[in-house]
């Protein structure tokens, strides 16, 4: 899977952190949710961070994959008790 990239973010006197994805904005954390996520932006990698903090990393095709014919699985063939 490739890793996310695009992401920015942006810290402001105020307390917020606005994190934008190629330039458009995806979330905007304030308080509590900024300061997590300022501390766990330092320790790890940055993508993934802001990846996981905007729920960019999963981009909503899972349930239409489970659901299509080749993805199911297969159902065993009624039984008819004959020999």
């Amino acid at each position: 899977m490739p890793r996310p990239h695009g992401f920015t973010y942006e810290a402001h006197l105020n307390g917020t952190v606005r994190i934008t994805h190629h330039n458009h904005p995806a979330t905007t954390l304030n308080g509590d949710r900024a300061t997590r996520f300022l501390t766990e932006v330092t320790g790890g990698d940055l993508r993934l961070v802001m990846a996981r903090w905007t729920g960019d990393y999963r981009r909503g095709n899972e349930r239409t994959a489970r659901n299509r014919l080749r993805n199911r699985r297969r159902q065993p063939l009624p039984h008819s008790g004959r020999g």
